[in-house]
């Protein structure tokens, strides 16, 4: 058994800031790459960012330079820093994690049950 819990989430303001977090736990034997993606009504899920367990950071073109990916692996935590935010970037963020687990010795792609970011103009 495995959860991804993100948090963070909620109402800013056009230019402002947020910083979501998302803690892996359970069953856990190692976390490979971790991520986040993110889904707004009636569109299709995006990749926002993700980061390897070497620290390999990559993002989605739309939040290059605005957005900041890390994670803490002592913690199995990954966090997004979210910055400038326009109101094209509400969306429901989801939290994701390629993990092997101690009772399912094959890596697979977990998700969290997803954090909605607001951004109002």
């Amino acid at each position: 058994q495995v959860q991804l819990v993100e948090s963070g989430g909620g109402l800013v303001q056009a230019g402002g800031s947020l910083k979501l977090s998302c803690a892996a736990s359970g069953s856990i034997f190692t976390i490979n790459a971790m991520g986040w993606y993110r889904q707004a009504p009636g569109k299709q899920r995006e990749l926002v960012a993700d980061i390897t367990s070497g620290g390999t950071t990559s993002y989605g073109d739309s939040v290059k330079g605005r957005f900041s990916i890390s994670r803490d692996n002592a913690k199995n935590t990954v966090y997004l820093q979210m910055s400038s935010l326009k109101p094209e970037d509400t969306a429901v963020y989801y939290c994701n994690a390629w993990m092997v687990l101690t009772t399912i010795p094959k890596e697979y792609r977990y998700w969290g049950q997803g954090t909605q970011v607001t951004v109002s103009s």
